[in-house]
Formats: structure tokens, C-alpha cells, sequence
């Protein structure tokens, strides 16, 4: 499958994943209020950290090992045979750490917690890095929104009060067991299982060991914030964050979504030796990214305090006070991503992924601990956006003779340019509409989409050349 069709199945995918909750969300706001969603994200950040260990780096490395040797059967069987014996054994060790926190660790989520056990179970099936490697991406895609929404239905019929908070999370959890086991059947006839031996399959866990080390930097600052929000600042506090960064997390969904298409096909064009056409492939990629996520950051800082009282309820109008200063991680997110997923993990440069975001785990928790007690979740924001900066900055030491660095940044200034002027084009527009209703905030959206959409005709047509292309 083409690389375009790759793209827009996972888009649209991840899209749907990080939207979906987004339309139960309202409803649960209203039903549970702050204090059970916060409730309820302090259960799944615990969960997520479970699960990530399960995975320990595989959604890097199980795609990238698995891109390089898919032309060759033999080889790609006893690859993925060996990769998927080291994924039960460390996936059965968190399932039984993860029991282990449930009944003798946690506290007022116990309940919460326990029905979120299936995802869990779900990392000992989890094929997607075996899938996107083969770049097979639309069946990822197919089967898991069949079975989310069928779980979204279900939220709405039998989500009814406080007291069902843990039905909430039996759903969600469930789906998630499911949409694996779906994908396991898309396997059947593209690679066979043989069993190794257990040395051979071992070799895969160093190299996974330190992408793993990445992965927990990583949730440092984007799992852990909400547990020190939780622990720190209370409850409705960490509820408010929530929402905050559910809307930031959908809308970095474009980026992983990009990026997790691309890293299978550039370490495929890495094996192949085709360095120019790399250059290239990244080159574009830099000017797309950097594109949509610069309308992102300044769409979000347009309409955020219009938004979340709308979306979430008069309760929640803080998180979009938040989402303003959250919302410019997207640029650098999106900078840093194509970095990881074109040139470091490609070439199997690791340490420089580890490093960089290792960098921005140690500026997330300095800086949580010294502002939460006293900012609260704004503090959480504060040191989010600081260890989002500190990542492309550390790659940036550590590439800076290797890339065209100027070029990059220089799409940075041009597109950011462009969404300080749809921003103030939204502002305007919105002074100019009394009160605030969904009919405003569209009007707002479509000017700001219409002036973005004008600004980036002119740069392309004055740069003589499209990302699209």
C-alpha cells in the first residue's frame, strides 16, 4: 500500500481513538463531574504505566526490526517469533505487578482500577508493531474502530451515574483487549510463528531495554503530571488537566500518526542505502509537520476559553486556560518527531532519543515539584511546555552538523507567522459575536481556517513548492 494511503488510514485512525473518548467526554464531565474524572484519570495513568513496561520499547523497535526484515520470510518469522516470546515475558511480569498494585496498592480507585485489568492482559497480543512494520495499517485501523464504537454506545447506555464510573472503565478496557485480538487475526498467512530459543528470543530485549528508558522519560512528563497534579494540587485539579490535555493529546495525534507511518519506510529506505531520497522524504515531511502543527498551536490559543465550556461544562472553564499555554507543545512535539522517527531510530542512533527526552523528563519533574504545590495544574503546564522545548534542543546539540537545522526553523518562523495572523483574525472575529455558543465558535474556526489555509497558498507559491507534492 502506498505511503499517502498508509498515512491516511492512520490519521484517520488515530483521529477516531483520540476523538471518540473526546465525544463520551462531555457526557462523563456532566455525570461524574471533576472529582470523578479525576478519579477515573489517575486509574488509567496507572494503568498505562503498567502497560507501557508491558510493551517496554516495542512500538519503536518491534517496527523498525520488523521494516527491515519483511522482504525476507525466513528471516521475518524467526524475527517476529523471537520478539513476541520476549513480549509474553515481560508483558506477563507487569500483568502480575500491575494484580499486585491493584489489591494491595491502590486506593480510592482500587475499584477503577481492577476493571481496567484487561488492558493488561491486552499487551501479551498486541501486534500492532508487527503490523505497521509489514505496513499493514488499514486493518489496524478498520477493526479497532468497529469495536470502539461499539464501546462509545455502550458508555452512553450504561453510564448513568458516579456509581457507574467503573463501567466506564470495564468498557474501554474491554475494547482494548478486543481491537488487539482482531488485529492478531490480520497475521494469519503474512508471518508464522516458530518457536525459538529462548537466547535467541532474549537478544531483542537490550535494544528494546533502551528504548524503553525513552518511553518511561516520556511518560515522566505526559503520564506522571497527572499523578502529581492528583497527589499534589487534588482531584478537581487534576480533572481540569485532564481535559486539558485529552484535546492537546487528540490533536497530537496528526503527529504520531506521521511519524508512525514514516519510521517503517525510511529504515526500508535505510537498509536500501537511498540516502538522497531521505533527505528528501524528511525535508517534506519537516514543512508538512511543522505546517499543521503551528495551526493547531495558535487554532487552540484562539478558541480554548470559548471551547471547554462549551465541550466540557461551566465547571471545566479553566482547562481551556490551560489548553492555551498547552497547545504550543504541538510545535515542538511535531519538530522533535520527525527527528526521532526519520533520522535517529532509522539509524539505529538510539542514545540520541534517550537522551533528549531523558533531558525533558529531568526539566518536567524539577520544574513540577517546584510549581504545582503553588501554581497547581498551571504549574503542570508550565512543565510540560519546558520539557517539550528541552527535547528538539537536545537533538538539536547533538545533530546540528548533520542537518539542515537553519531550514528547518526557518519553516518554524514562516508558519508561525502565519498563526499569530489567524490568531488575531479569530480573536477579532470573536469580539465582534456576543455571548458564546457553537454557532460562534464555528464561525470562528472557519475564519481561522480560511485565513491559515489563504497564508499558506501565498508561502507556497512564493517558495515555488508544496509539502503536498
Amino acid at each position: 500500500m502506498s505511503t499517502k494511503k498508509n498515512a491516511a488510514y492512520n490519521v484517520a485512525y488515530r483521529m477516531f481513538s483520540v476523538l471518540l473518548p473526546l465525544v463520551t467526554a462531555p457526557y462523563l464531565s456532566r455525570v461524574v463531574g471533576t472529582d470523578g474524572v479525576g478519579l477515573y484519570a489517575d486509574a488509567w495513568t496507572m494503568s498505562e504505566i503498567f502497560c507501557m513496561i508491558g510493551m517496554l520499547g516495542l512500538a519503536d523497535y518491534g517496527v523498525r526490526t520488523i521494516a527491515q526484515v519483511r522482504d525476507n520470510r525466513e528471516e521475518l518469522d524467526r524475527t517476529f517469533s523471537g520478539i513476541w516470546q520476549m513480549q509474553l515475558l515481560v508483558a506477563g511480569i507487569a500483568l502480575i505487578a500491575w494484580l499486585g498494585y491493584v489489591f494491595l496498592a491502590a486506593g480510592a480507585e482500587k475499584t477503577i482500577a481492577l476493571h481496567l485489568t484487561m488492558m493488561s492482559v491486552s499487551c501479551l497480543c498486541s501486534f500492532d508493531w508487527c503490523l505497521m512494520g509489514l505496513d499493514l495499517f488499514k486493518p489496524i485501523a478498520l477493526r479497532n474502530t468497529f469495536v470502539k464504537l461499539a464501546a462509545a454506545a455502550c458508555v452512553f447506555i450504561f453510564v448513568k451515574s458516579k456509581d457507574d464510573l467503573w463501567i466506564y472503565a470495564f468498557v474501554w478496557s474491554l475494547a482494548t483487549l478486543l481491537g488487539n485480538l482482531s488485529c492478531a487475526a490480520t497475521l494469519k498467512g503474512r508471518v508464522t510463528y516458530r518457536r525459538v530459543s529462548m537466547k535467541e528470543s532474549l537478544k531483542h530485549l537490550k535494544p528494546c531495554a533502551v528504548l524503553f528508558i525513552s518511553v518511561l522519560a516520556v511518560s515522566i512528563y505526559r503520564k506522571m503530571d497527572k499523578v502529581m497534579v492528583y497527589n499534589i494540587a487534588g482531584v478537581d485539579q487534576n480533572g481540569l488537566y485532564e481535559n486539558a490535555e485529552k484535546i492537546i493529546y487528540c490533536l497530537s495525534g496528526f503527529i504520531l500518526a506521521i511519524g508512525t507511518v514514516m519510521m517503517p519506510k525510511v529504515a526500508h529506505m535505510q537498509k536500501n542505502g537511498e540516502t538522497e531520497r531521505i533527505a528528501s522524504h524528511i525535508d517534506r515531511t519537516m514543512d508538512l509537520m511543522i505546517c499543521m502543527v503551528s495551526a493547531m498551536a495558535f487554532g487552540v490559543a484562539a478558541v480554548a476559553d470559548r471551547f471547554a465550556p462549551l465541550f466540557f461544562g461551566e465547571d471545566f472553564r479553566y482547562s481551556g486556560t490551560l489548553m492555551i499555554p498547552l497547545g504550543f507543545t504541538l510545535i515542538m512535539i511535531g519538530f522533535a518527531n520527525v527527528i526521532r522517527t526519520q533520522v535517529v531510530l532509522p539509524q539505529k542512533r538510539d542514545h540520541i532519543f534517550v537522551k533528549s527526552v531523558c533531558c525533558g523528563a529531568a526539566v518536567n519533574l524539577i520544574v513540577n515539584l517546584c510549581l504545582i504545590p503553588s501554581m497547581k495544574s498551571m504549574g503542570a503546564v508550565v512543565g510540560t511546555l519546558l520539557a517539550e522545548m528541552t527535547v528538539p534542543v537536545v537533538q538539536f546539540i547533538l545533530l546540528r552538523k548533520e542537518l539542515p537545522y537553519k531550514r528547518y526553523i526557518g519553516y518554524v518562523g514562516i508558519y508561525a507567522a502565519a498563526g499569530g495572523i489567524m490568531l488575531g483574525c479569530v480573536r477579532l472575529a470573536g469580539s465582534l459575536l456576543p455571548g458564546n455558543s457553537w454557532v460562534n465558535l464555528g464561525i470562528m474556526t472557519f475564519t481561522g481556517i480560511a485565513v491559515y489555509g489563504a497564508l499558506c497558498l501565498i508561502i507556497w507559491k512564493v517558495k515555488g513548492e508544496s509539502p503536498l507534492r
